[in-house]
């Protein structure tokens, strides 16, 4: 049997579905998933079989215009990621764009629209978020879209219950090279296990405290150790930019870190199946997102002025 394998990207405006969709696909969760916009800073990818066929999905950030220099990283790592891609699938928030056709989302998935026709790619639109909404709704959507001339097919799709994510992965899948497997057919996605914990860490931040703190907060792994009985001990920096912030994250007598360390460690043993010690810790650093260092614990690269 013939193997095929390929990368496939998913491209969006925030908060247009990409990590769920991502998570769908793959068949396990890779990504993390907030109500936040933005929550994905670099490009994930998630292993998924069709046949004979490996699929890498790769969950880029949402692509929107940058104001500093983290979303002007996490935009280029977007565009980076469908760039290298064997194909390509934009998803969009159809409810979004049919209930606030002038919004920032419709502005945003325009911009990427425009983009790509300057760029002569040939996509595929995934219109995600469509449970609740009426044909008649969609179908106009639908055909406005289609007609920049740059889709070659067109999904209506549920990410979150999985309607319509079948007929996607095929598609996608039809489009990969001919070529071996990159990963082990039981492995579901490839980023290291301390950006992992990481991130993960940082998604119980989101759901915690996604009204009370704005992006202000990174987390990084800064000790992996490996225990003799099998468990790993990892200690994790929180930083934010302001005292207040600190304390936001703290919560009274450190009840808000515990909790969040608590639902972390919970995610985490079910990772990597085995006890995990996680120890978190609260830093002000108030110019992190301009420095260096940090960017390459996110795996994102830094975007010189």
């Amino acid at each position: 049997m013939t193997q095929h394998c390929g990368f496939a990207a998913i491209i969006g405006a925030p908060n247009a579905g990409k990590s769920t969709l991502v998570n769908a696909l793959v068949g396990s969760k890779v990504a993390i998933v907030s109500p936040k916009v933005q929550t994905t800073r670099m490009a994930v990818r998630g292993v998924a079989l069709d046949g004979d066929v490996q699929i890498v999905f790769v969950d880029t950030p949402g692509i929107f215009k940058p104001r500093r220099r983290l979303d002007r990283a996490m935009v280029n790592a977007a565009w980076a990621g469908a760039g290298d891609a064997d194909a390509v699938v934009l998803l969009a928030d159809a409810a979004e764009l049919r209930a606030n056709p002038k919004g920032r989302a419709a502005d945003d998935t325009h911009a990427i629209v425009a983009a790509l026709k300057k760029d002569n790619r040939k996509v595929a639109l995934a219109l995600n978020k469509i449970d609740g909404m009426k044909r008649t709704d969609l179908l106009p959507l639908a055909q406005q879209l289609s007609s920049e001339g740059v889709f070659e097919d067109i999904f209506m799709i549920s990410a979150l219950k999985g309607d319509g994510i079948a007929d996607l992965k095929g598609w996608v899948a039809r489009r990969m090279p001919e070529g071996p497997w990159l990963y082990p057919a039981d492995q579901a996605a490839d980023i290291p296990s301390r950006l992992l914990a990481a991130e993960v860490t940082r998604e119980k931040i989101y759901l915690r405290l996604h009204d009370e703190l704005p992006y202000a907060s990174m987390v990084e792994t800064e000790k992996w150790e490996e225990r003799k009985d099998g468990s790993v001990k990892i200690d994790q920096t929180i930083y934010v930019q302001r005292e207040g912030q600190k304390a936001i994250v703290l919560g009274k007598g450190g009840a808000t870190v515990k909790l969040i360390g608590e639902m972390a460690r919970k995610e985490l043993e079910e990772i990597f199946q085995r006890r995990v010690h996680l120890f978190l810790f609260v830093k002000v650093s108030e110019n992190w997102a301009e420095q260096r260092e940090h960017y390459r614990e996110m795996g994102l690269e830094f975007p010189e002025e």
